[in-house]
């Protein structure tokens, strides 16, 4: 059974404005993999555990008919509430039962998704769905994120760090397969033509409110926001202020760069 998180229509709402698309480096070394293995052009690519559809949007740029599917209703609800490409639909399903026939697929996403999946179950459908040649390519951003702003970036990203890890004690146990940089979701892979790459670096374009947000969207945040309401926007507030007063503005509108460190699981079939 997949975990289920990202429930309420209020944490989807939070997870739509605030989570950002794959950056370009990522995007890079999927189509990169893609027009490598010749399944570009493609007709159909489904994104699995697609969230609001952030990765969704992106392949819709490169292929004829992607399907974006999540077992969370509230989630598809706010996918399909943004504005999107005709080319780009989604259904509401679990990872481990996927609606398609059997080697219809060309390629296969997830983006920040796998860890909540069953592994063994998902790994089957992949094998089932994709056709011959298809590839799948599955990612995640891990715990490794740095903020840069004029000469204050180190402060910064202490303060941002120190935010994040009182947020990370709140995790899920499932935050292990990311913190082990998706190895096991790598092995589960039964493709014989695989590899993972683990050093993917991509400048995200943030403003200290999406910063903060980001972080508000997080898993672990949500269950400490159950657990003690009162500390965690506490917790925020001051984060927020801290880093505003360290980089001498005085909008949260101000831009900073988000450095993320990126994991890729590649395979063909």
């Amino acid at each position: 059974m997949a975990t289920q998180m990202f429930e309420g229509r209020g944490h989807a709402a939070v997870y739509q404005k605030y989570r950002f698309a794959p950056g370009k480096e990522l995007q890079q070394t999927i189509l990169s993999y893609l027009q490598e293995k010749k399944v570009i052009p493609a007709e159909l690519a489904v994104d699995v555990g697609c969230g609001s559809g952030q990765g969704t949007h992106f392949l819709g740029e490169h292929f004829k008919k992607v399907v974006g599917t999540d077992i969370s209703e509230a989630q598809i609800q706010e996918a399909r509430d943004t504005p999107g490409m005709p080319n780009i639909s989604y259904l509401v399903c679990p990872a481990e039962e996927l609606p398609f026939q059997d080697a219809s697929v060309d390629v296969l996403t997830s983006f920040t998704a796998a860890h909540w999946f069953d592994f063994a179950k998902f790994m089957r459908e992949a094998e089932r769905v994709v056709r011959p040649g298809g590839c799948v390519a599955i990612s995640t951003y891990t715990v490794d994120m740095s903020l840069r702003y004029g000469n204050c970036s180190e402060k910064l990203t202490k303060i941002f760090r120190e935010c994040w890890d009182t947020i990370l004690k709140y995790s899920h146990n499932r935050l292990k397969y990311v913190l082990e940089d998706y190895k096991e979701i790598f092995e589960a892979l039964p493709f014989p033509d695989k590899k993972r790459i683990t050093d993917i670096y991509d400048q995200i374009p943030m403003t200290v409110e999406g910063v903060v947000g980001y972080m508000e969207s997080a898993s672990p945040y949500q269950t400490f926001m159950k657990n003690d309401p009162q500390a965690a926007m506490s917790l925020l507030q001051e984060t927020e202020k801290r880093m505003l007063e360290t980089m001498g503005v005085s909008s949260r509108e101000t831009p900073v760069e988000f450095w993320v460190r990126h994991v890729c699981v590649l395979g063909c079939k």
